[in-house]
């Protein structure tokens, strides 16, 4: 179970990196988002993959009798996963605002802060 989750894993992060390599905003925030995905499921995988274990200790005991889930990394996750959300809620509507201001998501065409007529500005001193 463990390693077929680390080799889907594994092709998330390749996934998210071939988008963001992209000229396109559109792709580069899909594989920001699959990026996301990819760390939640490290952190998921490095907490031991148990099913139906509770991560609950017994009343009375101070130590866990028995072998149990680790919690922290399901918190981990679940927190990461709400951030990520409001991250890519914000990205996607800077996308939509810059596409509806300039007309195109490719990154070569967005130069109106350094505009192709311009002269190069100095290099040295």
């Amino acid at each position: 179970m463990e390693t077929a989750i680390t080799i889907l894993t594994g092709l998330f992060f390749v996934t998210a990196i071939y988008l963001m390599l992209s000229r396109h905003i559109i792709r580069i925030l899909l594989g920001v988002a699959i990026l996301g995905n990819a760390v939640n499921l490290t952190i998921f995988t490095t907490g031991r993959i148990t099913r139906e274990v509770p991560p609950i200790i017994p009343e009375g005991a101070l130590v866990p009798q028995e072998a149990i889930a680790n919690p922290l990394p399901q918190a981990l996750v679940l927190t990461a996963i709400v951030i990520s959300f409001s991250f890519f809620a914000f990205l996607l509507v800077l996308v939509f605002r810059s596409y509806q201001e300039i007309g195109t998501d490719d990154t070569d065409e967005m130069r109106e802060a350094e505009p192709r007529d311009e002269a190069v500005p100095p290099l040295g001193y």
